[in-house]
């Protein structure tokens, strides 16, 4: 159960919790007490215990918790067992490295279409899936009712695709793209995947360690 509004932050680790139960459930560890769960991840044991007060109680004193059953709570919680339909814009050499080695079904994502301005990859397979020309995505999507959209295209498609694909009833993006969605449309949910910054980042890091 939520209780209350969560912080972005406590969102944020949530993932990261589940990545690692997964490494502790595939290594044969059955039960984490709070403490050796923050000593491994790097938190507090108190940051731990109230990231999962936000959802609930998940273990028992004196025991800890159970991994595998955590594992699974939190899955839940981000949603990883209703897929959400997406469609994936634009194949270049970005956008056929995320379709061919990103396991969408594993994230809570069921990849239904993709799409590529250029005739010349119409018709091409990229992970069993046929790349479909932008000029289609209107009566795909009223057809199949993607939720989110992934954009792997340049700034300057992505502005008229983003409004094409809000008015067909896509309410999130995954946006590789650096056209700042969420700008123009606060209401729209957005995730931005932008290496440049990652890059610039670790550099401000490595210049003032």
């Amino acid at each position: 159960m939520i209780r209350g509004k969560i912080s972005n932050s406590v969102i944020r680790r949530l993932p990261r919790y589940y990545r690692f139960l997964g490494e502790l459930s595939s290594k044969g560890v059955a039960r984490i007490s709070s403490g050796e769960l923050s000593a491994r991840m790097g938190f507090t044991a108190s940051q731990v215990r109230q990231d999962f007060n936000c959802f609930g109680e998940f273990g028992q004193q004196g025991y800890g918790y159970n991994v595998e059953l955590l594992k699974n709570e939190i899955g839940g919680i981000l949603g990883l067992y209703t897929p959400h339909t997406a469609v994936m814009i634009g194949v270049g050499n970005l956008g056929r490295a995320v379709a061919q080695h990103i396991n969408f079904n594993n994230f809570g994502f069921q990849l239904t279409g993709i799409f590529d301005q250029k005739e010349s990859l119409v018709g091409q397979m990229v992970k069993n899936m046929p790349i479909r020309s932008t000029a289609t995505l209107d009566e795909f999507c009223r057809e199949n009712h993607p939720q989110v959209a992934i954009l792997c295209i340049p700034k300057e498609s992505a502005e008229l695709v983003t409004k094409q694909l809000i008015k067909l009833g896509v309410t999130g993006f995954l946006n590789f793209s650096h056209y700042d969605i969420a700008l123009d449309y606060p209401n729209v949910l957005v995730e931005n995947v932008h290496f440049s910054d990652s890059l610039m980042t670790l550099s401000y890091k490595l210049s003032n360690k």
